[in-house]
């Protein structure tokens, strides 16, 4: 059967974590924890290769079309501004922070998975889109800051703009975040085994998409427009 983890959940309950096996052995595994104490299975749940094939088919189709709905609404909430860049470019650039984000959160999960038996379940991917709708709101604060000063300013470099526009939102960024991260801390260490990996998720995601909306998405804009040379005539 190679290697499992036993993960106590409640006050006498155990969650039993191993590779795949039919149900001969899943019954002579019931048998023998039998012989050593009373048992009463509440669930069993045996997840084969082509569930797991279906699932992350499923989890990138999902993010994908999740990724392009984002693109359009970002193009065109900022619609309006022309100079020094267009909407759909800010929208490319937060969708490649949102991936940076997602793929990072999937990388720790796949550590996990390797060496901690952690497996991709069903709230793990909920978690991914829930990081979706949770940074590009971040995201989409520090650029419409970003667009306000681009508004209202008529003379500036864009550098010197941006940086301004990062200065002016820091502090409200990371107080969102940490008020969030409060709560899923409590849920992750009080909240039982079903919302343990669900709310770990989320706390990579919300730690690794307040970075990127920061140190990421902006410079990534400033890049694209020649950094301290995109000023306005």
């Amino acid at each position: 059967m190679g290697e499992f983890v036993i993960q106590p959940t409640g006050e006498k309950g155990v969650i039993i974590r191993m590779r795949e096996v039919d149900e001969e052995t899943h019954q002579q595994i019931i048998a023998k924890i039998g012989e050593l104490a009373k048992l009463e299975e509440k669930k069993f749940e045996n997840i084969g290769p082509t569930v797991g094939r279906e699932l992350r088919q499923k989890t990138i189709q999902l993010i994908v079309i999740s990724s392009i709905v984002l693109l359009v609404y970002i193009a065109m909430a900022f619609r309006k501004i022309s100079w020094p860049v267009s909407g759909w470019q800010c929208g490319v650039v937060s969708i490649v922070a949102l991936s940076f984000d997602v793929l990072a959160t999937i990388g720790i999960f796949s550590l996990l998975g390797k060496y901690s038996n952690v497996q991709f379940n069903i709230p793990i991917v909920a978690a991914l889109l829930t990081i979706l709708g949770y940074t590009i709101n971040d995201k989409v604060i520090v650029l419409d800051r970003v667009r306000e000063n681009i508004l209202k300013t008529h003379e500036m470099n864009f550098y010197n703009l941006v940086n301004q526009s990062l200065n002016q939102i820091l502090v409200r960024s990371l107080s969102t975040g940490t008020c969030s991260l409060l709560i899923l801390l409590a849920i992750f260490f009080f909240g039982g085994e079903t919302l343990k990996y669900f709310s770990l998720a989320l706390i990579i995601g919300i730690i690794i998409g307040t970075f990127s909306s920061l140190f990421l998405a902006s410079p990534l804009l400033v890049s694209w427009k020649g950094g301290k040379t995109s000023s306005r005539a």
